[in-house]
């Protein structure tokens, strides 16, 4: 008997990569008999990890969920579906906590009572390790960092030499970046379209300020060791360490807290109201929801921030590093061609800053570290930096039409593209027609790349309309724009079979922008509702229709 239990993920818009779906489907087939079927008391369960602002929500979860049932699988659990939109985390709570009692009254189980919170590793400090064996921010091999040696990926990240970061905005209060990066050496190759991924560093005075909360000496010299001996994974992130290089690099401790973390924290509390706080924001009560969307969610409140306000919580740092999750890397839409640029990345990147319902300011840990990386000709200023290659790419015919939507940074890729169909053009080569929808606030303020798009109209590579939704009485967007240029977009990709790109936001942007482009099929190409959304579904198998968005 085979009992599986499968947690699903996705890429991109909810779908999965081909060479991803390939193993899954090879994966299905190899665990069936010579009649095609799984054994016939083969039981499973799936829980898929989503996002409902992406078109294919959970896809490839009700995929997997209905081919083993194809298949001849036995479900012992109903499909469970996450959200990270709203909470996955709380979904899957909400979902596990059915599905224990479930399994246990199929396999004949006694449940075992209340659940007890367990510690997955043990402390052990190393004051006596030899200074060259601490790891201080490599993400994987000791000295990796000092000893630069390809291939480059995110294991084995490349010191990338800032080059350039200028300020883009030319006024209005808010910042946007453009830096390059020297990848001269590194044996790294890119195309337009593809994206690099950064290391960042937490702020410095928001580890001083946890290290005081939790009381610790941020020197302290350590190990967290799984207490599976059977596992694969003997520590939470690179050991030996001290705490201050953990949470500087390896720990996420500006993302909000997940519900977990509130349980485990809440047991550190001498005053008994602020545990029930905690305990009950844990909880998946309509109650316990609702003050955790309003004073963890709403409010910004981050794990220095907790501890700040619960006062009588003061949980040990080692626990603390345990419960946090890894800082991940960030990535970015290259903004550069490399016909042009073969060994330079350039990035466009916005600085985060806002203030919160609590009267903080939280800033980006990403954005604020590369704010601070400026150039300044003593000497070089370098981050840890891989690429990451993507679909997003330019037709394979440089004479095919392709229409652009990027609004704010999200014109970043598209700026590599019309560099590239410039230098194709500069070489002598045939180029379709280049259209980009741009959208920002104020001509005057944030109107990125200015002269490079004006000059790349002068010389006809490009034919650019601009939004600017603060410049005039009534707000204008790329959306407007996109429809009143029915007939050209129609032209461009139903008539020449031109390619339609979007970079941006995707809970509202990118939606609004498809439903523009059913209506305009729907009009121009004579088609039903149906048809038309039949038609974009095409054009994405074909690859002509390709969306590089966040939420």
């Amino acid at each position: 008997m085979l009992n599986t239990l499968a947690a699903v993920s996705a890429c991109g818009l909810g779908t999965c990569r081909p060479q991803r779906l390939r193993f899954l489907r090879g994966l299905l087939y190899n665990l069936c008999n010579k009649t095609k079927k799984l054994h016939r008391r083969t039981q499973y369960a799936v829980f898929g990890l989503g996002n409902k602002t992406y078109e294919h929500y959970n896809k490839v979860a009700i995929y997997v969920d209905k081919r083993l049932e194809e298949l001849g699988a036995n479900r012992v659990f109903e499909l469970g579906l996450g959200d990270d939109d709203a909470n996955i985390e709380d979904d899957f709570i909400t979902w596990k906590d059915r599905f224990w009692p479930a399994v246990c009254d199929n396999f004949g189980i006694e449940g075992g009572g209340e659940e007890v919170l367990i510690r997955q590793y043990r402390l052990l400090e190393q004051p006596d390790v030899q200074p060259d064996r601490i790891y201080t921010g490599e993400t994987a091999r000791l000295h990796s960092m000092q000893n630069q040696r390809p291939p480059f990926d995110a294991k084995n990240p490349f010191l990338a030499p800032i080059k350039v970061n200028r300020e883009l905005h030319k006024g209005g209060g808010r910042s946007c970046m453009h830096i390059e990066l020297s990848i001269d050496g590194s044996k790294m190759r890119y195309d337009a379209g593809d994206h690099v991924a950064m290391y960042p560093i937490n702020d410095k005075s928001l580890v001083e300020k946890l290290g005081q909360l939790c009381n610790a000496d941020l020197d302290t010299v350590f190990s967290l060791i799984n207490t599976d001996t059977d596992s694969s994974k003997k520590h939470p992130f690179p050991c030996p360490t001290t705490y201050r290089t953990a949470l500087t690099h390896y720990l996420e401790i500006t993302a909000i807290p997940r519900t977990h973390i509130l349980k485990e924290l809440a047991e550190y509390c001498t005053d008994e109201k602020e545990k029930e706080l905690l305990r009950s924001m844990a909880s998946i009560s309509p109650e316990g929801k609702e003050k955790y969307q309003s004073w963890i969610q709403d409010a910004c409140r981050n794990v220095v921030h907790i501890l700040e306000d619960i006062k009588s919580c003061r949980p040990p740092i080692d626990h603390v590093c345990e419960l946090l999750p890894r800082l991940q890397p960030r990535y970015y839409s290259i903004s550069s061609s490399a016909k042009l640029h073969p060994t330079d990345v350039h990035v466009t990147a916005v600085l985060v800053e806002y203030k919160t319902p609590t009267g903080r300011t939280n800033k980006g840990v990403a954005t604020t570290y590369l704010k601070n990386k400026v150039p300044n000709g003593s000497e070089e200023v370098k981050v840890p930096v891989f690429i990451r290659k993507s679909q997003f790419r330019l037709p394979t015919k440089p004479e095919t039409p392709i229409i652009m939507v990027g609004p704010g940074t999200g014109l970043a890729p598209f700026r590599g593209f019309i560099q590239e169909r410039q230098f194709l053009r500069d070489e002598g080569k045939t180029v379709g027609e280049s259209v980009l929808y741009f959208g920002c606030r104020k001509r005057s303020e944030d109107y990125i790349y200015e002269s490079e798009l004006e000059e790349w109209v002068k010389k006809g590579t490009l034919n650019l309309k601009a939004a600017f939704s603060r410049d005039s009485d009534k707000k204008v967007y790329v959306q407007h724009l996109l429809e009143q240029d029915a007939d050209l977009i129609w032209n461009a990709i139903g008539e020449n079979k031109g390619h339609f790109y979007i970079c941006g936001d995707a809970k509202n942007m990118a939606v609004d922008v498809r439903n523009i482009l059913v209506k305009i099929l729907s009009t121009k190409g004579n088609m039903s509702e149906a048809d038309a959304v039949q038609y974009i579904k095409k054009m994405e198998a074909q690859k002509r229709y390709s969306a590089d968005v966040w939420s």
